[in-house]
């Protein structure tokens, strides 16, 4: 159930009625007339804008839009009143009964309430992390990898069929200096002084992974030179690379469906073809890149490259996708990658990619447009830094990762959910600052804390109910007297609860699930502060000692309230707390 839907559509039903009865045109676009919550709750229940978008179209006056609108609106039973406010706005009101039928709906269904299907199966591959495979994972990808898995969970909720997807950076230089790395450490596993040179990878990650290959080849490969162990090192470094990063991806419990190599794409014939496919469409030629702006590089000149007339599809400039000496350039097997994508048949494409990766956005995005003639869209996600804080100073590196904080140092000092919520308290494109002191203290200035609290809240009022002797089952709360629920308060909270579905929907179309937990903040506050009036009025407690009909209404809105937090929790990736230590 989405209340706000069904109010939209009795909204549309008038504005038909009206261009029935000659009261506005026929055929007038109603796809912008909107109904939602008013940002002043003194202004009623819910707020429609149809007035004011159809006044300019409809050659009339907002007022007298609004007007006749809310006449029409007054004779459906749920609205006790429509007033007219400002130039056109249109407040509703509701009668309690309409939000006594959320309570039911979400206590009838509680798996299914707030499910969408606006994404009517289209299918979505949502890349992220996409680390390279030299080494742990880092606080930067923490925040990608919860990001990316939130993101696919939400929509999967709304409807879409979605595919997580890590695309592995194996075929650049990266990897060799990788093996180089695990090298030394295998001639150390022998006894010898490894020589980890500037540009080495110098982290203790790698000792197991020089004992590995010792106990695999002994000392066969000590004294060889590189290009009698550079491959086979390689793909040996490479291949525990990987497990670690999914044991790593496993203590965030981020599992994907797909991994895509990129040392696969090479020799495959599949980057020619790409290239190839953007060729025919009049889209590559021969030419010299215009120098970099500012200070030219000492190195800097002018040669004749294969480009990608990315200009065509809005990018700022050309992009070289094959060097002077034939290899390609790093950006061609990406456009392998993605056409690889679209003929797997993704309707919509996702990147997560670091804010370092910022002037990439442009070129993909044409060459995601150019391959498939502007089908497929491909939206681009940065995932800003974050900056970590201890005993209010910056957290040091680990010995282990040897530059940088892992993901393993993170959870091992903040716990999964703790750390999964908090990576969301913030827009992607935000900087993050992550204190491990704030985030596991217990304060409304924490918020998983605060949501988690009032989780537990809802399960500690339901095992009181259920002490007095009161079914506490979904089934027999649903059938509660609701009419119990009277208070502006109580009323108050169920519309919090209504709204779940409708932020739901507007988080899965903007790729946003930030938006879940700060929704989850905003109904747990109004639920505490319900708990908290109850100390005064105590016709507002959840427990009625002595009316066994009010407690079960006032317990089935609590309950309401614990399945949409068990909800979003789920979509965030974070178990709901049952009790608070």
């Amino acid at each position: 159930m989405n209340l706000f839907a069904d109010m939209r559509g009795v909204v549309l039903d008038a504005l038909n009625g009206m261009a029935d009865a000659g009261e506005l045109p026929v055929g007038l676009n109603l796809h912008n007339v909107t109904v939602e919550p008013p940002r002043d709750p003194a202004h009623g229940d819910m707020a429609t804008n149809a007035a004011m978008v159809l006044a300019k179209p409809a050659g009339a006056k907002p007022r007298d839009i609004a007007e006749r609108l809310a006449a029409r609106l007054s004779d459906d039973p749920r609205i006790t009143s429509a007033e007219v406010a400002g130039p056109g706005f249109l407040n509703l009101r509701l009668d309690p009964s309409a939000w006594h039928g959320v309570i039911r709906a979400a206590l009838a269904e509680p798996e299914g309430y707030g499910r969408s299907e606006i994404g009517q199966g289209t299918r979505v591959n949502v890349e992220f992390v996409s680390a390279n495979p030299t080494g742990p994972m880092h606080v930067g990808h923490t925040r990608g990898a919860v990001f990316g898995d939130a993101l696919s969970s939400l929509l999967a909720f709304a409807g879409f069929d979605v595919t997580r997807e890590y695309y592995i950076n194996d075929g650049g230089a990266q990897v060799d200096v990788l093996a180089r790395s695990a090298y030394e450490r295998y001639r150390e596993a022998n006894g010898l002084e490894p020589a980890i040179a500037e540009g080495l990878y110098p982290g203790d990650y790698l000792i197991p992974v020089g004992e590995a290959l010792k106990a695999k080849y002994g000392d066969s490969l000590v004294d060889q030179p590189e290009e009698e162990w550079l491959d086979e090192v390689r793909d040996f470094a490479t291949d525990a690379m990987l497990e670690m990063i999914r044991e790593d991806l496993d203590l965030l419990n981020v599992r994907m469906d797909v991994y895509s190599s990129e040392k696969a794409l090479y020799g495959s014939g599949r980057i020619e073809a790409a290239i190839e496919r953007l060729r025919s469409a009049g889209l590559i030629y021969e030419g010299t890149l215009e120098p970099p702006k500012g200070k030219l590089p000492d190195d800097w000149e002018a040669r004749e490259q294969t480009l990608f007339r990315s200009t065509a599809y809005g990018d700022d400039q050309d992009r070289a996708v094959q060097k002077s000496d034939g290899a390609w350039t790093y950006f061609a097997p990406d456009i392998a990658y993605h056409w690889d994508k679209i003929d797997r048949g993704f309707d919509q494409l996702i990147d997560i990619f670091g804010a370092d990766h910022g002037g990439y956005v442009k070129r993909m995005n044409a060459a995601v447009g150019a391959l498939s003639n502007g089908r497929v869209p491909l939206d681009v996600k940065l995932i800003q830094l974050v900056k970590l804080f201890k005993n209010g100073e910056p957290f040091k590196m680990s010995k282990r990762a040897g530059t940088f904080v892992t993901l393993r140092d993170v959870v091992e000092q903040a716990g999964r959910d703790v750390t999964r919520f908090h990576m969301l308290t913030r827009k992607n494109d935000a900087p993050l600052d992550f204190d491990f002191d704030k985030v596991l203290e217990q304060s409304k200035d924490n918020p998983v804390w605060y949501v988690q609290y009032a989780s537990a809240r809802v399960h500690s009022v339901l095992k009181r109910a259920a002490e007095m002797g009161i079914d506490v089952s979904d089934a027999a709360l649903s059938k509660a007297d609701l009419s119990h629920l009277a208070h502006p308060a109580e009323l108050a909270l169920a519309g919090k609860v209504a709204e779940y579905p409708r932020l739901v929907e507007a988080a899965a179309a903007a790729h946003e699930p930030h938006r879940v937990a700060f929704y989850l903040y905003d109904l747990a506050g109004d639920l505490h502060s319900l708990w908290n009036r109850g100390n005064d009025d105590t016709s507002l407690r959840f427990v009625q000692e002595h009316d066994p009909q009010a407690t079960s209404a006032k317990i089935a809105l609590v309950r309401a309230v614990g399945v949409v937090i068990s909800s979003g929790l789920a979509i965030l990736g974070v178990t709901p707390a049952k009790e608070m230590r």
